[in-house]
Formats: structure tokens, C-alpha cells, sequence
């Protein structure tokens, strides 16, 4: 266990110093494995979690929702989205931000992308509200707070790497993810309202569409629901498998964006570029990560980990709580996809043995994995890294960062009403995934 802590202070100081976290665990789970071993056998890991990673089947569903989330963003559907939302929102007050939320949770049901979902909303939704004349605080924090909607509702890049580490069905993860981005919304609606009762001129009153026009916006995103219906109806029917339901998804998504006239070759250099290094960059931190949970592994970390557990007594939904508390101290420092990568190899064997309550044995995993997906969450609006909130910046510069954390705030205190309500009633997570056992 001694091994594997070092390990772990020596990850933070490389991360500390700005190398990369892909090359930081690769260079750390490397070293650790030879010393431990031998070189040779550390050279021969290397090699062969690097080929098998590249040519993994499963893992091919990756770049294909990633490809199907940018020919959605260049087909324009999120424009559409807005649009439907805001004309039954927009007429309240803070209308534009509930809009901006429900839009979020759309796109994300076409993306999977956080990042991507919060930086396309931005420009989509922050011109209406400044045109009102919203606080740029409650601008910026419902785009941000909405974005982090993209690593939870189906498709999720992220639930598709859970699964493949933790070898459970990725059908399963993606309906449970269903309920908890639903309750995430509602949540995030409940802090917009919050906000207005404290501040009403943070979020004026938009225009009042008339209804014929309401039913005329929600005409335009039939592309996104069919999109979502094609790609969940067919995992949730049994007619295609994750893998196949992501390339019929990508196939859809570059269909949507031809018939719109929305492609070029140019566009079209510029979607495969941008899926191409987006993929590259996953699976760099994906290597790295196996090589760094190999090496945890063999100094038999998890082991250690379960066995002062069993010592110490504490009751299984006590190690949760502990698990919890330890995501969010590292969410302060490390991104969502590097948090899951360098955690989950620990914490799934000492979860995977416990019995919770109200948590059928053989789902215990799937819950966990919705769980650390919603802390996760928190992590991407919190300072001082809150990639969204950086994101943000990079598109609207002339807004100060303090200015959007503000912003996020109420948002981060609904994701933990919504974190503590998943942590109690597991039901909320584990009923799509049951029924669909079924």
C-alpha cells in the first residue's frame, strides 16, 4: 500500500507542474509497475495496453458519439432547442435562463459532451439574454450549470469509459442515467427560481409567443428527439448494441446536417478534425490511466483499501459518503475525465462487495457510477479548475471568471440537493435500468 501512495504524491506534484495528466499516470504507472516488477515486463505493458486500447471494439463507440455530437452542433439543432424552449419560458421571469437549461439537457441528449454542450449554448442563448438585460451571473451560470448535463443523459462518453473499466452494460448505465439528468434539470430550473426570488432584475421577463407559434418551434426539433428515440429506443429494444446504436447515431447526425445544407467539405475537414483530436486525447489519458491502475493493482491498493474498511466497521453507505468526500477535494484540482480514470480503478472493488440498502447486489455498480457521474458534475462548476466555467471564459472573454463562479453557485447547491436525494433513494437511478433488465 506504501507503493501506491507515493505513487499517487508523486502523480499530484507531476499534475502540480503542469504535465500532462495523460503522460503524469502513463510516466507514474509505468515506473511504479518496473519497479515493482521488472522493466522488460513494465516495456511489454506499455506496449500491449497501448495496442489493445487502439483496437478495442468496445471502445470504438467513443469516437462515434463524439462524431455524432459535432455534425449535430454544425446542423444548427441547438439554435432549434433554444428556440422551442424559449417560447414556453421565455415569458417568465429568469424564463431565459430556465430555457437555457432545458435547451442544455436537449443537446445533451445528442452530444454527450459537457465542454462541447456548454460552449454551443453560449452562443446560442447568451445574445437573447443580454438582450433583456439578464445578469451576466445568471447567464453565465445557467449555461455553465446546463452544460455539465452533457456527461450524464445518454449518450455519455463518460458512462461508456465506466463501463468498459468496470465491465458492466453500458445499456444499463445510459438508462440510468435517464432519471438522475431529468431530476438535474428540475433541480437546475428550482435554482433559477431561487435566484430570481433573491435578485428579480437578474433575470427579466422575455417575449410572450403566442401558442400557434409555440407548437410551430416545437416542429423544428424533431431532428433532436428522433435522433434520441433511434439511438436509446434501439439500446433499450434490444435492436442494436451501444456500438451499433452510436454509429446509426453518427450516421443520423451527418444525414440531419447534409439535408440542412449545413455541410462543406471544409465543415466537414473541420468535424472529422475536431472528433479525431478529441478521441486522440480521450484515449491518451485512457492509457495512461490503465497503465496507472495497474500499478495500484499490483501494489494491491484496492486490497489494502477494503481491509481497513472491514477493520474500521464503517457501514457501506458511511464508505460512500467517504468516497463522495473525496471527489469533491479532487474535483478542485482535476477535470471529470481524469478524476473517473485515476478513482474508479480504487474504489469499484470496495464498492462491488458491499450490499446497500434499497440497492439490488448486482446494480450496486451501476448506481455507484451514476453517483460518481453527479459529483463529477459538481466538479465541472466548481473553482478553482470548473472547466465549464473556463470553457465559458474562452467564448465570452469580456466576462470576469468571478463573475461566472457567482454565477454557478446556486447551481452546484441544487447538483447536491439532487447528489443527496440519488445517494438516499437509489430507486431514482436503478428503475430504467431494472425494467429494462426485465
Amino acid at each position: 500500500m506504501l507503493e501506491s501512495l507515493i505513487g499517487f504524491a508523486v502523480l499530484l506534484f507531476l499534475i502540480a507542474i503542469k504535465v500532462p495528466i495523460a503522460f503524469a499516470m502513463g510516466l507514474v504507472g509505468f515506473v511504479g509497475f518496473g519497479l515493482l516488477n521488472s522493466f522488460p515486463a513494465a516495456f511489454k505493458l506499455a506496449s500491449s495496453v497501448t495496442y489493445e486500447t487502439g483496437l478495442s471494439y468496445g471502445l470504438s463507440v467513443v469516437p462515434l458519439f463524439i462524431l455524432m455530437g459535432n455534425f449535430v452542433t454544425r446542423a444548427g439543432l441547438s439554435d432549434e432547442l433554444y428556440g422551442a424552449s424559449n417560447a414556453f419560458l421565455g415569458h417568465r421571469k429568469g424564463g431565459l435562463s430556465m430555457a437555457t437549461v432545458v435547451a442544455c439537457g436537449g443537446f445533451s441528449a445528442v452530444c454527450g459532451s459537457s465542454l462541447a454542450t456548454a460552449a454551443t449554448m453560449a452562443k446560442v442563448a447568451m445574445p437573447s439574454m443580454r438582450k433583456f438585460g439578464y445578469a451576466d451571473s445568471l447567464a453565465t451560470g445557467s449555461i455553465a450549470a446546463g452544460g455539465t448535463l452533457g456527461i450524464l443523459i445518454p449518450p455519455s462518453v463518460i458512462l461508456v469509459i465506466y463501463g468498459i473499466m468496470t465491465e458492466q452494460d453500458i445499456g444499463k448505465l445510459f438508462m440510468a442515467g435517464v432519471m438522475p439528468g431529468l431530476l438535474g434539470i428540475l433541480c437546475y430550473l428550482g435554482a433559477v427560481q431561487a435566484t430570481i426570488m433573491l435578485n428579480p432584475e437578474a433575470g427579466p421577463r422575455g417575449e410572450r409567443v403566442s401558442w400557434s407559434d409555440r407548437f410551430k418551434a416545437l416542429r423544428g426539433i424533431w431532428g433532436v428527439l428522433l435522433l434520441f428515440l433511434l439511438v436509446m429506443g434501439g439500446i433499450y429494444g434490444g435492436v442494436f448494441t451501444p456500438t451499433e446504436a452510436a454509429g446509426v447515431g453518427a450516421s443520423g447526425a451527418f444525414f440531419f446536417a447534409l439535408l440542412r445544407r449545413r455541410l462543406t467539405w471544409g465543415v466537414m475537414a473541420e468535424v472529422l478534425g475536431d472528433t479525431v483530436r478529441s478521441t486522440a486525447m480521450i484515449f491518451s489519458v485512457l492509457i495512461g490511466a490503465l497503465m496507472f491502475s495497474l500499478f495500484i493493482n499490483l501494489a494491491d491498493l484496492p486490497t489494502a483499501l477494503s481491509d481497513m474498511v472491514m477493520s474500521m466497521n464503517v457501514p457501506p453507505m458511511g464508505v460512500m459518503l467517504m468516497i463522495i468526500a473525496v471527489y469533491v477535494v479532487l474535483g478542485t484540482v482535476l477535470e471529470s475525465l481524469s478524476m473517473i480514470l485515476l478513482t474508479v480503478p480504487v474504489f469499484y472493488p470496495l464498492v462491488s462487495g458491499m450490499v446497500f440498502p434499497g440497492v439490488d447486489p448486482q446494480m450496486v455498480l451501476i448506481w455507484f457510477g451514476i453517483v460518481v457521474v453527479v459529483v463529477t458534475e459538481i466538479s465541472l462548476i466548481t473553482p478553482p479548475v470548473g472547466l465549464n466555467v473556463f470553457v465559458l471564459k474562452g467564448v465570452l472573454p469580456e466576462v470576469r471568471t468571478s463573475t461566472i463562479f457567482k454565477g454557478v453557485t446556486p447551481f452546484w447547491i441544487a447538483d447536491i440537493v439532487r447528489l443527496t436525494l440519488l445517494v438516499v433513494f437509489p430507486w431514482v437511478t436503478l428503475w430504467l435500468p431494472s425494467v429494462m433488465g426485465n
